[in-house]
């Protein structure tokens, strides 16, 4: 038995692989922009709403408040591919809407019509919890019945 400690990968080959694995996505869009969607192909892409860097509207927030899944195949427009992120408009009830979103916000890449998938680890989300703001005290008065709010007598 010997007693060192395991190495330490101070390299975090972990991370540098799915950065690299998210350069893969990057170039398929990339190559869906420059020639449209080859063959059968078409994309399932599934994020995280409330990633950092995502821009979705609040009612698509609202509907997907954790993960969504968009589809990349018949009906989509405008889609745009940076460096870090893509952004691509999509009808929701006939209504378009642009979605956008870094590449880290992705936690899933499938492609059905060869069955290629890539899976992501989920980007940390830190949300701000707000707390709600205590109402202000109102000075009493003697003229009718008072309104006496409970939130002062809720354990916080």
């Amino acid at each position: 038995m010997t007693d060192q400690a395991p190495p330490v990968d101070e390299m975090n080959y972990e991370r540098l692989a799915h950065e690299a694995l998210r350069g893969v996505v990057r170039a398929a869009l990339e190559r869906v922009v420059a020639d449209g969607l080859p063959g059968a192909h078409h994309f399932y892409i599934t994020f995280k709403t409330r990633a950092p860097g995502v821009s979705v509207s609040p009612d698509i927030l609202a509907k997907y408040p954790d993960e969504m899944t968009v589809v990349l195949q018949h009906q989509y427009d405008d889609l745009r591919v940076e460096a870090d992120r893509f952004s691509v408009k999509l009808r929701f009830g006939g209504v378009p809407k642009t979605l956008a979103m870094p590449y880290s916000a992705v936690t899933r890449f499938y492609d059905p019509s060869v069955q290629f998938l890539l899976q992501f680890e989920a980007p940390e989300i830190n949300e701000a919890v707000e707390e709600p703001t205590p109402p202000e005290p109102t000075p009493p008065s003697d003229d009718g019945p008072k309104v006496v709010s409970l939130d002062q007598f809720r354990k916080k």
